[in-house]
């Protein structure tokens, strides 16, 4: 399977270029293959496109702009799509791949597959996220903690302590 990003090399468009260079920079970032193919210098490649976009994803005009995804034959969609799919870290879905064992798009998936072959429940779901915020709370917890005289004082501990040593002057100036 072949991603195909179809691009303008010589937009006149700064959104535009901007645009492609998200996409082309994040498949690369996830190291993703795929084949640049550009609108500008090759007439085919611009009517492939312009036929393959389902209608109801034209603009009005009925030209769609790049970026333009397409995995083989089967269109993805174009940058807003695309970004949708990014921010919710579903992009392999959005191409039409299988994401990499490890990603979080594979845990997002392997938990709805529980979820809907109903081995796990949701709070069985639940349990990897609710440990990964503890972890994370205990680590800024760690952070926060100073150390005094060569002991670890966390700052509830230090917050005691304050108040152990306000109740003793009191007591002493009774």
């Amino acid at each position: 399977m072949v991603i195909k990003v179809f691009l303008a090399s010589s937009s006149g468009s700064t959104a535009i270029k901007k645009k492609q260079q998200d996409v082309v920079g994040f498949l690369e970032a996830l190291k993703i293959d795929y084949a640049p193919l550009d609108i500008a210098s090759n007439e085919d490649n611009r009517m492939w496109m312009r036929e393959n976009v389902p209608g109801e994803k034209k603009p009005t005009n009925g030209i769609p702009l790049p970026p333009q995804i397409f995995n083989e034959e089967m269109y993805c969609g174009d940058y807003d799509t695309f970004f949708e799919a990014k921010e919710d870290n579903t992009v392999y879905e959005f191409l039409g791949l299988t994401p990499p064992p490890g990603s979080k798009e594979a845990q997002q998936a392997e938990n709805a597959q529980k979820l809907h072959n109903g081995s796990g429940t949701e709070e069985d779901l639940d349990d990897d996220t609710t440990r990964e915020v503890a972890e994370e709370e205990e680590q800024e917890e760690g952070e926060e903690d100073r150390v005094e005289d060569n002991h670890l004082v966390s700052e509830a501990e230090d917050d005691l302590v304050s108040e152990e040593e306000e109740e003793l002057r009191e007591l002493e100036e009774d």
